[in-house]
């Protein structure tokens, strides 16, 4: 059998129409169309169903065995959505046997969800749908306006607008409140802001954060042990914060450097042990709904003692280099970087062991000492 798939990454069926996906065969397919389509006029997710009926409709009537299927995912677009349209799919492909897919888009963001499709069936064909429509001043106004009503878009776009005026006008209104002059630590202070806002999005981290607040709410109503390892990683978290603040007031020298490094040697031991806790907790969630620890965590782990072996070397090789610190710390610094190096490779080595395990692939050999 073969199937006509039309991905709508971002939900569009369940939050406008209350549709849940996946949605298969011909009839459900127009049906949820139709829905859509009432619910939204001018939602390109209806042309696209549309358009996979009728490739299914040419297909059939070439003789071939062939059906609709319709994979949604969230509103979060991102590694939420994908991960939610991946396991539809894996749920039709345990009830039907497909030996080929044929894809349909309607050019937007849902292709990038094609390499997810591609690597559980054969594809056969892709087709994009073009909307036409008169390019006119006022009608690129007007689908402006109708995108930024758009909730998905609203916080990627406005949020961050509205956020910078409402810093800009505090600043602006301290100023003139008490009379000093804080517009150039303002700029400074937003600019930071800014770069670590483009970082965090950039990298989806927002999503992350979003993943482990649901989890943790999950884990705390079901009472998980893992709940006691993420309340222990924030607080060592905290910790290291303010004992590395202590370390900062207590250093004597009137160097801001050898200040600043004094708090990084301080807080990041008990940051290590703030990210290990939180790898715990996560390999405790695991052991307890699947019954196995994932191979991410020793690879974590890895890659946390790398970080903290180069972090204490690096730290200690600018004390020699910058505050006169002996020769003999000079050469252990070094000895250091490259120790943290090495380890960070044997990280690396062991995540691409691990992704080869799991993906049935010939295994790369892990690096063996000898004595």
């Amino acid at each position: 059998m073969r199937l006509v798939i039309c991905v709508d990454r971002d939900d569009d069926l369940g939050r406008k129409a209350g549709i849940r996906g996946p949605v298969l065969g011909r009839e459900a397919v127009l049906d949820a169309a139709m829905k859509l389509g009432i619910a939204d006029p001018e939602d390109s997710d209806t042309n696209a169903m549309l358009a996979a009926v009728n490739l299914l409709d040419e297909l059939r009537a070439s003789g071939e065995d062939v059906d609709a299927l319709v994979l949604t995912g969230d509103g979060r677009v991102g590694t939420i959505s994908d991960r939610k349209v991946a396991q539809q799919f894996d749920d039709v492909l345990s009830k039907l046997k497909v030996t080929a897919v044929h894809l349909v888009s309607d050019g937007a963001e849902d292709e990038f969800l094609y390499p997810i499709i591609q690597s559980r069936a054969k594809v056969d064909s892709v087709r994009r749908v073009y909307i036409r429509q008169s390019a006119t001043l006022q009608g690129t106004y007007m689908t402006l306006v109708r995108a930024l009503k758009d909730q998905k878009l609203r916080t990627k776009t406005v949020l961050p607008l509205a956020s910078f005026l409402i810093f800009l006008g505090i600043v602006l209104s301290l100023q003139a409140f008490f009379q000093v002059q804080l517009w150039g630590y303002g700029v400074i202070l937003l600019t930071f802001l800014l770069g670590f806002y483009l970082i965090l999005w950039t990298f989806e981290v927002d999503e992350w954060i979003v993943d482990q607040v649901q989890a943790f709410g999950s884990d705390l109503r079901r009472g998980s042990a893992a709940v006691t390892f993420g309340i222990l990683s924030t607080a060592l978290l905290l910790l290291g914060i303010l004992l590395g603040s202590q370390s900062y007031t207590s250093e004597s020298s009137p160097n801001v450097l050898a200040k600043v490094l004094d708090f990084l040697s301080t807080a990041l031991i008990w940051w290590i042990g703030s990210a290990v806790a939180f790898e715990g907790g996560r390999a405790i969630r695991w052991l307890l709904s699947k019954s196995r620890i994932p191979g991410s965590v020793w690879v974590a782990l890895v890659s946390f003692t790398a970080a903290g072996i180069e972090g204490y070397s690096l730290i200690y090789l600018f004390r020699v280099i910058l505050l006169g610190y002996p020769e003999t710390v000079l050469v252990v610094s070094l000895v250091g970087v490259g120790l943290g190096i090495l380890t960070g490779g044997l990280a690396e080595t062991l995540r691409q062991y691990l992704r080869s395990s799991s993906a049935g692939v010939p295994k790369p050999a892990l690096p063996t000492t000898t004595s």
